[in-house]
């Protein structure tokens, strides 16, 4: 966690900000606790009443979760449906897995343009780490679900643009399921998911050796690879009877809510 104090203002929003980057990064996985009030008050030199308000928006958000007696652990994102207006929005509207690899195409095909230039050595350590982590993972018999969303919100945050990573924040539901669906399909064939890892390398390999047009390249095979696999028949059968939408809250107990 990163010890550096944090400015005057606004500081349970920055200590709110600071938790939740971690979670998107990857840093703070589902299931694991935070730290205790006190050690969290110590690393980002605030108040406990600061480090309570924050903790207090994280839980509203869905993001973490008080266990009586045992502390504050991060919460699964399955779990965390209905929090996003963004993605309550398009669950009205019956959107498809196709729409969203369409949004992804040209907001990842320019990150990674971006992140070619921007990252740092440790942005691209840590896309190294998430792609050897999806191939444990798969390795296990497993879908690589949580690396693979790990994997995608760390190239939003090596863009060092803040537009850019807010909208992969409020996508962040979205990207979940998103990818959840694609694999659990492309998994009926195991050739898929060693393709998938070969493409999420290959991007990396890019914006490490710094070449924005070999990174375009790469993320636009691999989101094109998503969508013709989609289109394909059988898939497309079984996609007809799924949607964004019904992965949701029922209509009844569903609010929508602004991303505060």
């Amino acid at each position: 966690m990163v010890a550096n104090p944090l400015k005057p203002k606004n500081l349970s929003d920055q200590v709110f900000e600071r938790i939740r980057d971690l979670i998107f990064r990857g840093d703070l996985k589902p299931g694991e606790q935070l730290k205790s009030e006190r050690e969290l008050t110590e690393i980002m030199s605030v108040s406990r009443p600061t480090i309570r308000q924050a903790i207090k928006k994280l839980i509203e958000k869905g993001l973490v979760e008080n266990r009586q007696g045992q502390g504050t652990f991060v919460c699964n994102p399955k779990d965390t449906r209905g929090q996003n207006l963004l993605k309550d929005l398009i669950d009205w509207d019956d959107a498809s897995l196709r729409d969203l690899l369409e949004v992804r195409m040209a907001l990842e095909c320019q990150a990674v343009t971006t992140a070619a230039i921007r990252s740092t050595s440790e942005d691209v350590d840590a896309l190294d780490r998430h792609v050897k982590e999806m191939r444990e993972s798969i390795e296990k018999g497993e879908l690589g679900i949580m690396e693979d969303v790990r994997f995608h919100m760390t190239l939003a945050y090596a863009t060092k643009n803040q537009i850019q990573i807010l909208l992969m924040k409020n996508l962040y539901d979205l990207l979940h399921f998103g990818i959840e669906e694609s694999l659990k399909q492309l998994y009926l064939d195991p050739d898929n998911l060693e393709i998938i890892l070969d493409q999420h390398q290959r991007v990396t390999d890019a914006i490490r050796s710094r070449n924005t047009e070999s990174a375009y390249q790469a993320m636009q095979e691999h989101i094109t690879f998503l969508i013709n696999f989609m289109c394909d028949e059988s898939a497309l059968l079984k996609q007809d009877s799924v949607s964004l939408s019904s992965h949701g809250q029922s209509t009844v107990n569903r609010e929508k809510r602004a991303f505060k």
